[in-house]
């Protein structure tokens, strides 16, 4: 099973300092038919202004995943850790118990990035914080493996049974991946365009797959995101 989600459809934020495209209810935009796709709760695609961005606040049981599209993502929190990120670098960060973190673009340019939340596997985890830079090489025609749950060894690993993808395709370049038995999926078209299972994708779509083998051709260079899990609707 394919659906398409035009990002036309999506909802969108009021925050003065960001202009938010919510692809699940998210703070104003409520739709309770939209409320998650399996363990997957928030996506949120936020293009920050220059010198702005989200004070300290709280979280608590939700595994957040932060996808730096362009420019620098300044990340600070209550455990300590201070960091930086630029394109194409994941930010990882449990938040478990309870911990307090802020985020910000201290940069001159837009900041846009996909923050994306997981429900954890169990509530109670200790907080944590990590960080991981990839080399651009080493997605281009082809899957890159960034965040696997425990049971896999990817750079990053997350208390959930969810493994996260990226590719850059170049114009014509074609991919495959198969959604296998009991497994969904949640592919977003970052940027570009492609066409799956011969339906078109633009700049912002998403597309929820179901037990479905995808072939995927890059319509001009596309770069995709695909967040694969357990089939829990």
């Amino acid at each position: 099973m394919l659906r398409k989600i035009d990002h036309r459809s999506m909802g969108k934020g009021d925050l003065s300092f960001a202009d938010s495209t919510f692809h699940f209810s998210f703070a104003n935009y409520y739709n309770p038919e939209n409320i998650n796709f399996g363990v997957l709760r928030v996506v949120n695609d936020d293009v920050i202004k220059p010198h702005s961005g989200f004070d300290t606040h709280p979280h608590n049981d939700m595994e957040i995943i932060t996808y730096v599209v362009d420019g620098a993502l300044t990340h600070g929190d209550s455990l300590g850790n201070k960091n930086t990120i630029t394109r194409g670098h994941i930010q990882y960060f449990s938040a478990g118990t309870g911990v307090r973190h802020s985020e910000h673009n201290e940069g001159d340019d837009p900041l846009r990035l996909l923050q994306i939340w997981i429900y954890p596997d169990r509530k109670g985890h200790q907080p944590d914080y990590g960080d991981k830079r990839f080399e651009w090489e080493d997605r281009q025609n082809r899957w890159l493996l960034m965040i696997s749950g425990k049971d896999r060894d990817a750079p990053i690993t997350i208390n959930q049974d969810a493994n996260f993808y990226v590719t850059a395709l170049d114009q014509d370049k074609e991919i495959e991946l198969n959604v296998e038995t009991g497994r969904q999926a949640y592919l977003i078209q970052i940027e570009g365009s492609s066409e799956v299972n011969g339906e078109t994708l633009t700049e912002r779509d998403a597309m929820e797959v179901i037990e479905e083998n995808l072939s995927i051709k890059a319509i001009d260079n596309a770069h995709l995101l695909l967040m694969e899990m357990k089939k829990e609707r």
